[in-house]
Formats: C-alpha cells, structure tokens, sequence
C-alpha cells in the first residue's frame, strides 16, 4: 500500500513515520484491496495536552474512508485511528460477502 504523510506546524521524525507506515500496513491483513492512504499529522496550538492530531484518508476500491483522532501523542492517535479504520474494513469485506 502507498503511504502519502505530511506533517503540519512541524517536522515528522523517521521513526514516527516508520512506526506509522508498519502500522497501516496491518490494515491489509483485514481488507487486502486497500489502494493507498493519505496521512496528516498536525499539532494544534491550545492550552490542552491533547493537541496532537492524526487524520487518515485510506482509499479503497469505490469508497473512501476518513478517521480523525486527537490524542496526547501521535502514537496514540495513530493506534486508535487504525483500530477504527480496522473495524469499519471488516465491515465492508462482510458487506462484500453477502452481496456475493
């Protein structure tokens, strides 16, 4: 799968990319027609510590799936969005499979 990342108001260091690339590509173990996955990651400027945010467009055949966390690291935000991005993938391989 293809990985498009882009950072804003700051600059993504490898092994946070890394981490987030081994991370969607367990995405495929649930939905393999996944296509590609467009990732911003952002820190937001507030008082609050939970300021880092994480949005994944991951594009699949005739469909697009956009998930939006907000967490106290980016780590974090990245494992609640992929297990989201997980559930809403095993919905649509059952949908897939009764319509069949």
């Amino acid at each position: 799968m293809k990985v498009n990342t882009q950072s804003v108001n700051f600059n993504a260091d490898v092994k946070l990319i890394t981490f987030l690339e081994n991370r969607l590509d367990k995405l495929e173990t649930f939905y393999d027609k996944v296509i590609s996955s467009d990732v911003y990651l952002k820190v937001e400027n507030t008082s609050s510590k939970e300021n880092k945010v994480v949005e994944i467009k991951l594009n699949v055949p005739r469909n697009k799936y956009i998930v939006k966390k907000q967490c106290k690291s980016f780590e974090e935000a990245v494992d609640s969005a992929c297990n989201s991005l997980e559930r809403k993938l095993i919905k649509r391989k059952q949908k897939s499979r009764l319509q069949t």
